[in-house]
């Protein structure tokens, strides 16, 4: 009888764990599947598909390495493009490491100002060392603070700015960004939302109904900020369009 009972168990065991095994390899063949759709855009050699100021923008060991120094300090901020055209809906994935003082962020559907080089006006993914801003929102050149980090918001007509659920606190949120360290930005922007995630943790969600302003379409660029010097780094980017 105690043998039987003993067996039993060990059988119901093995199917456990053969169940845990199988799901273990499905979820992992679902997340091979996931990231093969995303397309590399940026080789890791060289700046290829990409334009900016040389005098900041540089590829060291296949890392895009953006630097201010003491003698180079900026009087408006800089971008480095990338010269195909987005798709109008897609996800992002890139990680980035950035300097204790430093400033940048990812710019989307922008548009390139014409007359100033190295310029784009746009819904841009923010970016900071001194852990203010990063996952937030913010529109350069256009409205500005679209989302906190910590915010879900929609954009109504007039600019109007409605705060519709709160993700966390900004300095809880804060907790899930590694400083000067490696860190994985994904945006997934669909139609007239945008969200903002960083290590996997939402940090700010838009979506913008504002007809006047809102836009579909545009380049994807990432900066660097005037004041202090400064260092941001980014490697791995990764597209996937959304159908």
């Amino acid at each position: 009888m105690c043998k039987n009972f003993s067996l039993h168990k060990i059988i119901v065991f093995s199917s456990a764990s053969l169940i845990i095994i199988l799901l273990t390899i499905s979820n992992s063949v679902t997340a091979q599947k996931k990231e093969s759709k995303f397309i590399s855009i940026f080789n890791g050699k060289d700046l290829a598909g990409w334009k900016g100021d040389s005098t900041y923008w540089r590829v060291e060991n296949g890392v895009l390495i953006g630097e201010v120094t003491p003698s180079t300090l900026l009087k408006r901020n800089s971008f480095i493009i990338y010269q195909k055209r987005m798709p109008d809906n897609f996800e992002l994935k890139v990680e980035y490491r950035v300097s204790a003082k430093g400033n940048s962020g990812i710019n989307y559907r922008s548009v390139v100002v014409e007359g100033e080089p190295f310029a784009l006006k746009g819904y841009q993914a923010d970016i900071d060392g001194e852990d203010n801003w990063s996952g937030q929102n913010y529109e350069e050149r256009g409205r500005e603070f679209l989302a906190l980090r910590g915010q879900k918001v929609v954009i109504e007509a007039n600019d109007k700015i409605r705060i519709t659920d709160t993700l966390g606190t900004k300095s809880d949120l804060q907790k899930f960004i590694r400083k000067e360290d490696w860190n994985e930005y994904h945006l997934i922007i669909n139609g007239n939302r945008m969200q903002h995630f960083i290590n996997g943790v939402l940090m700010s969600d838009v979506t913008d109904q504002d007809t006047i302003h809102q836009t579909f379409t545009g380049y994807l660029g990432v900066q660097v900020h005037v004041g202090p010097p400064m260092k941001i780094e980014y490697r791995n980017f990764r597209v996937k369009q959304i159908k």
